[in-house]
């Protein structure tokens, strides 16, 4: 038998899924945590800040409860890395150690799934390329001799794979031509520009020691360069292009995630050389944004695989201001936010230049402070505390940055602080904040705190959560019905003898038609092995949320029953309801014996459903 998605026999895709432990899977992406027989985490294809994602080891299926995502090991693989079947089975075989025979299939999503293979292909080849030149050329010397003055060890350079790239327009250009890599691809994907004058194509880095950009996968999609001795810019990152967002990739992340994971926190740095001289000191947690400011996509990303961030950035006000807007980006995503603080003037590399390795991690990483404490030195740096006015102002600026703390034993920590400080009525204190709390509160009106909640629970996907819950007792007893069903090819017999195709839910129907001829050809009761029969990606979505309903292994006649009769039942109180509307209408036109006749018949139906 094969599947209709690809042409591979269904015994392998079977093999392969058995193989395999969705939860193993999974974790490769977002942070898993056990509760109780299924693992829970923050959905990896929306913005939130409390778990909705669950995952079953025993049913080997995902759901995210926010936004409806769910399926198997195949499902989450392709949307995750945005592929198609065949290719989401191929990587899941190479995993397994399983062969999959070549099959071929034409579509645009083939094709552009190929495109982005040979930029990828493109950028290991130009990677490999410029990591060669680094150690084993002249031309890339001085490159080298200044990485070492710099304190890279051999081992540093290779880990990280620095390379340079020559001082020539079009020596990449020549080698990706001679392994017949076409360039216009090369050109979309980066790593070729063409220049006005001539519109020929030509190296987009040269002269530059260059630092790969890889994804969460280790494959390199991007590169950033630093120019070697004087030019501008300084620092030349990739453009964006199909296989690399700048706002949406983290620099080291391939090889910080295990540590990362592993602490349970993530060490935030500005940039590449930060990343690479943290790592030499033992801070193996380290990740960069790419020379723009961090967004909400990277704060996503780091907040999937930790649930704390220490950001280090430089000791200058340009820096302290960016490690307040990045903590904000970073709150709202539910990390909890620390500051390493570097004297003024210094970034982390500078640090290490000047103190070493051991008082880099002391003294500066694990002495981080709560993102309050950050923010109470900063607003204090620029004020004479000698003088009155500053000294309240401070004290106000201070006050105002407590009542937005959403933990009462946070504010009550820091107003005792404010309270030692300054030799102040504790109490005195606690009435101004509220006040300064009422003020604002009053600024913002009723209108904008709804809206702004509705938005909150849109985007942490609470709303959709919320409306589940709501389900009437039908639509309920159709949903453990599928569920029993998919778990149970005699309860789906039994079903389809009873109920056929009566449910009352459009997508509760089409399941059922594919249950019953998934059956019908000899398939094993596994919701897994189902749901690659499934094609259409919302029905995919609504059978993996019911499979993953808790039921009773076996269904007994009674609760078969009562759901068969709850499902059948549904349509005649819906003509109930309709009834009692006529008997408005005809209360309302003075039409008492209608009203009398049609109440007579609501008495006979409720008659009949209870029998």
């Amino acid at each position: 038998m094969i599947t209709l998605a690809g042409f591979i026999p269904e015994e392998t895709i079977n093999e392969i899924q058995k193989s395999l432990d969705i939860v193993d899977i999974i974790s490769e992406h977002i942070q898993l945590k056990k509760q109780g027989k299924h693992y829970s985490g923050l959905c990896p294809f929306h913005g939130e800040k409390t778990p909705s994602f669950s995952v079953s080891p025993e049913k080997q299926l995902y759901h995210c409860f926010g936004c409806g995502a769910g399926g198997n090991a195949i499902t989450f693989v392709m949307e995750m890395e945005n592929i198609v079947f065949v290719d989401a089975i191929t990587k899941l075989a190479n995993k397994s150690g399983i062969s999959v025979p070549d099959v071929g299939y034409s579509n645009s999503e083939q094709e552009s799934g190929e495109k982005d293979k040979v930029k990828r292909e493109g950028h290991e080849l130009a990677a490999k390329f410029y990591h060669h030149v680094l150690m084993n050329t002249e031309q890339g010397k001085q490159a080298y001799d200044y990485l070492v003055e710099r304190g890279f060890t051999t081992e540093t350079i290779e880990r990280f794979q620095l390379g340079y790239s020559p001082d020539q327009p079009e020596v990449l250009k020549e080698l990706l031509e001679n392994r017949g890599f076409d360039l216009q691809e090369m050109e979309a994907g980066g790593l070729l520009y063409r220049q006005e004058s001539s519109w020929d194509l030509k190296d987009r880095f040269r002269h530059r020691i260059m630092f790969p950009i890889r994804d969460v996968q280790g494959r390199t999609v991007g590169f950033g360069g630093r120019m070697l001795g004087e030019g501008e810019p300084k620092y030349l990152n990739s453009s964006d292009s199909p296989i690399f967002h700048k706002n949406e990739t983290l620099y080291g992340i391939d090889l910080a995630r295990p540590e990362i994971r592993k602490q349970n926190t993530a060490v935030l740095f500005e940039g590449y050389v930060d990343v690479i001289s943290a790592n030499k000191a033992g801070v193996n947690n380290g990740i960069a944004s790419l020379g723009t400011s961090l967004s909400d996509r990277q704060a996503q990303l780091i907040r999937r695989n930790t649930e704390r961030i220490i950001i280090c950035y430089d000791g200058d006000n340009a820096g302290q201001g960016a490690a307040q807007k990045s903590a904000e980006i970073l709150e709202r995503q539910g990390l909890t936010v620390q500051v390493a603080l570097l004297p003024s003037g210094m970034d982390p590399d500078d640090y290490i230049q000047s103190y070493g390795t051991e008082r880099f991690r002391r003294e500066v990483i694990e002495a981080s402070v709560p993102i309050m404490s950050f923010k109470m030195q900063v607003l204090k740096k620029d004020k004479n505390l000698q003088d009155e006015g500053e000294r309240l102002q401070y004290i106000e600026d201070v006050l105002k940055e407590i009542t937005h703390l959403s933990k009462a034993v946070e504010r009550d920590f820091y107003l005792r602080q404010l309270a030692d400080d300054f030799s102040l009525s504790l109490d005195a204190l606690k009435q101004e904040q509220y006040r300064l709390y009422k003020e604002e509160s009053r600024n913002t009106t009723d209108k904008k705190r709804e809206n702004g909640f509705n938005d909150r629970k849109r985007r942490w996907g609470t709303d959709q959560y919320t409306k589940a819950k709501l389900l009437p007792a039908f639509q309920n007893a159709e949903r453990y019905l599928l569920a029993h069903m998919m778990h149970d090819s005699q309860a789906c017999m039994e079903v389809q003898e009873r109920l056929g195709g009566d449910f009352n839910i459009e997508a509760h129907i089409a399941i059922a038609a594919h249950l019953y001829a998934y059956y019908s050809e000899g398939n094993p009761a596994d919701a897994g092995t189902f749901i690659n029969h499934l094609q259409d990606p919302d029905l995919i979505k609504e059978a993996s949320e019911i499979a993953l309903l808790d039921i009773t292994e076996h269904m007994s006649e009674n609760e078969l029953v009562d759901y068969i009769d709850k499902v059948k039942n549904y349509p005649k109180w819906v003509e109930i309801e309709q009834i009692k509307q006529k008997i408005k209408e005809a209360e309302k036109n003075q039409d008492v014996f209608l009203a009398a006749k049609l109440g007579n018949e609501i008495i006979d139906m409720k008659k009949a459903l209870k029998k």
